[in-house]
């Protein structure tokens, strides 16, 4: 059997708050189920996320998370940078790194405390 995508499906202590901050970062809503599901389907191109809600969650203490694997990591950074989001606290955009592992990334925090971190292979590393 081969797999052909692995989807995230994270927590969101408030399920339209997060929705509104992906739809920011350029995702669509694409599906959306009310309480008691309380689930949304999110896309921006190839890249598919689900959101439950978890209305529990503390966003100091979530240890949730997933790895974005993009073409231009520094583009993208650039596009998220433009939004305004802080260095510190929840949510908040880090600053584009260059890793000795050969990847060029960046993370975001969301509002519910979920670590999106996100890279390309940096090609100008040789």
């Amino acid at each position: 059997m081969l797999i052909d995508i692995a989807i995230p499906i994270l927590p969101a202590r408030d399920l339209d708050q997060s929705v509104e901050f992906y739809v920011r970062l350029g995702f669509q809503l694409v599906g959306r189920a009310p309480a008691p599901e309380d689930y949304a389907l999110l896309r921006r191109e190839g890249m598919e996320l689900h959101l439950y809600g978890a209305p529990e969650l503390d966003p100091a203490t979530c240890y949730a998370a997933c790895y974005l694997r993009v073409t231009d990591a520094k583009q993208l950074h650039g596009e998220y940078a433009k939004l305004g989001l802080p260095g510190a606290g929840m949510p908040r955009l880090s600053a584009l790194e260059e890793k000795p592992w050969g990847m060029r990334e960046f993370h975001v925090i969301d509002p519910s405390g979920v670590l999106l971190r996100i890279g390309d292979f940096n090609t100008d590393a040789g």
